[in-house]
């Protein structure tokens, strides 16, 4: 997928033992279809040779030895800065966090750095005792206000056999972050999102429960594409999240029940709102907007929750040859949440084309929602699939959208695209 076409990402490598996991970084960047060159002090090439990051970068090397001013190249330490949309140090060793912030510029990294007029994604590793010398704390807080963006480093067994805080942030982190500052836009920033995601389980004692097929990976993917859009995103799901950033606020649910409770305090909280400052259009003095929250309903909630659960585990010798469960209607959390001051968006899964969009035009209505995105599922497109199709229905549009096969995490972003152009604050 080409999450990152034509996004021109600049690495920058230094001496530590982390710079191997740069060449994972560089080849997620390279397979969401990102430009990427790579700078090397003289340091880091006593870890790994030019020759592997030139392989899976595909690009030339810039370093101290090979600055070219011709005007046919952008190999200088002025032109790569130009050419750049990001600016990564990954990993930043603690000599190099110290020399930035005191504006040290003796090496082509540094130079570039000094030079780079935009965000710049810092990922330091270092010994324990280095990452925690107050010189090198007072030096991450001084760059923190120059336009530079700390990644944390985590706590696990370093290379000289401490455990402690100071290993590189994991590949996964740094690249999510990398898309959210790339991907992110004015409508979506800051703005206050809750989704609720996977199938629902009702408990019928503590062995068995009643669910459904939902695997939760269009709510792990349109939490996702929020975040890449700058929202502040909280996902209450009864599914796993390990592949999603981990800045996302998750919370796991079991039953249609508790996902209720937990989801209504999400959005209580939401509805409290963020103030963003927004800069009108004489630029004179700053406007204070409150953006409205978004609530995006994706879970598959059980229609049906037995009627008396139980404790432990119910025998088959006291139940016999013939098992009657008892069930009740289960919680509608769609109908259920208050609706004001937030846009309601919900999902339908249908089975029978001929009604399918008649019903998701009726749900509009009979659940008091602003738009609906329906899923036709067929042999193609059912429950687990990396890919979607899905039609969107507003209440202000007369006309649908819609996005045949696509991965999930495109589907979102192309979903959030055409939310943003149809709701406006």
């Amino acid at each position: 997928m080409n999450l990152l076409e034509n996004k021109n990402i600049l690495v920058a490598v230094t001496g530590s033992i982390a710079v191997y996991k740069t060449l994972e970084l560089i080849r997620l960047y390279k397979k969401a279809g990102a430009n990427v060159k790579v700078i090397m002090t003289s340091s880091s090439k006593k870890f790994i040779s030019p020759l592997t990051f030139e392989t899976i970068s595909q690009n030339t090397i810039l370093d101290d030895t090979n600055e070219d001013w011709s005007t046919d190249t952008i190999n200088n330490h002025i032109a790569i800065g130009k050419w750049a949309n990001l600016f990564v140090l990954a990993p930043a060793t603690a000599n190099t966090i110290n020399k930035l912030s005191n504006g040290i510029a003796d090496n082509i990294l540094l130079q570039v750095a000094l030079a780079y007029p935009g965000i710049k994604l810092l990922c330091p590793a270092a010994n324990t005792n280095m990452m925690h010398n107050p010189l090198t704390k007072a030096s991450l807080k001084m760059l923190k206000l120059c336009n530079f963006k700390m990644i944390d480093t985590t706590t696990k067994e370093l290379a000289c056999k401490d455990i402690g805080d100071g290993a590189m942030a994991e590949v996964e982190n740094i690249f999510h972050t990398s898309c959210q500052e790339l991907l992110q836009d004015k409508y979506w920033k800051d703005r206050k999102v809750v989704l609720n995601g996977g199938g629902t389980i009702e408990k019928i004692d503590d062995i068995r429960y009643l669910s459904n097929f939902s695997s939760g990976k269009m709510a792990n993917s349109l939490a996702t594409a929020l975040y890449y859009k700058g929202a502040d995103v909280c996902l209450v799901t009864t599914k796993h999240t390990e592949n999603i950033p981990s800045e996302i606020h998750t919370i796991k649910v079991q039953s249609a029940t508790e996902m209720l409770d937990f989801v209504n305090d999400a959005i209580s909280i939401a509805k409290k709102g963020k103030l963003s400052s927004a800069t009108l259009m004489d630029n004179s003095n700053i406007e204070l907007i409150r953006k409205t929250p978004f609530f995006f309903g994706v879970a598959a909630v059980s229609d049906y929750t037995p009627k008396f659960p139980q404790n432990g585990k119910i025998k088959k010798d006291d139940i016999g040859d013939n098992w009657e469960l008892s069930l009740k209607k289960n919680t509608d959390i769609l109908s259920s949440i208050k609706k004001d001051e937030i846009i309601t968006i919900g999902f339908k899964a249908e089975m029978d084309k001929s009604k399918a969009k008649e019903n998701a035009q009726n749900m509009l209505v009979s659940k008091n929602i602003d738009a609906v995105c329906l899923n036709i599922l067929d042999d193609k497109n059912n429950f687990g699939s990396d890919k979607n199709s899905i039609e969107l229905f507003t209440q202000n549009s007369t006309k649908t959208n819609s996005w045949n096969n696509l991965d999930k995490l495109t589907l979102s972003l192309n979903i959030l695209n055409q939310l943003a152009q149809e709701f406006h604050d």
